[in-house]
């Protein structure tokens, strides 16, 4: 592979709407950032949540400076993942700020316990993870927290809510798994591929 030196690159301005546009291709699990402690909650929506190591089971998240849990999270040390399933769309408009609720209001209207760390988990998620934060790399409007998972609690459920294109899509193991076998090439047909 030929790389170019830096110094012969030509730089190019992407406009933030280009690369807005290059991401919605890419299909992101939802989910719910939760931060604080007691009466002194907030959260977010995100599709910006992946694991980084399994020894010791570790994640980031992408969280803009700006937002409201960014602060609780610094604060406290703390935050929760919660991995919204398909049916959980309400969930997920409510802590994108649709009705424009805020704050501990967010949560109304679905269940909560609170984990060891004192964020809140929502009760019905694919699965709830609390985090430990072990740093924050702050680059640009964005910071990346790095989160050692203190504990996990995982549903039976299997269809999750995803966002693709600007759009919510639900993702269902079983019907879609179906739908794939019927229009799929049989498999004899892969033979010397």
């Amino acid at each position: 592979m030929n790389v170019v030196p830096r110094d012969l690159m030509i730089e190019t301005a992407v406009s933030s709407a280009d690369f807005r546009g290059a991401m919605r291709h890419l299909t992101g699990g939802v989910s719910v950032i939760t931060a604080g402690r007691g009466k002194d909650i907030t959260g977010m929506t995100v599709t910006s949540v992946t694991s980084l190591a399994v020894d010791p089971p570790t994640l980031l998240v992408s969280i803009n400076r700006d937002a409201s849990s960014f602060p609780l999270i610094r604060r406290y040390g703390a935050f929760g993942v919660n991995i919204l399933a398909a049916d959980q769309l309400d969930v997920a408009e409510r802590f994108a700020g649709k009705g424009g609720l805020k704050g501990a209001d967010r949560f109304a209207g679905s269940q909560w316990v609170t984990a060891v760390s004192g964020v809140p988990l929502l009760v019905g998620a694919l699965s709830a993870v609390d985090c430990e934060v072990e740093e924050i790399v702050e680059r640009h409007s964005h910071g990346i927290v790095i989160g050692r998972v203190s504990s996990v609690r995982n549903s039976t459920r299997n269809a999750a809510l995803a966002y693709w294109h600007g759009q919510y899509v639900a993702v269902d193991q079983d019907e879609d798994a179906a739908r794939l076998a019927e229009v799929s090439v049989p498999a004899r047909g892969l033979r010397g591929v």
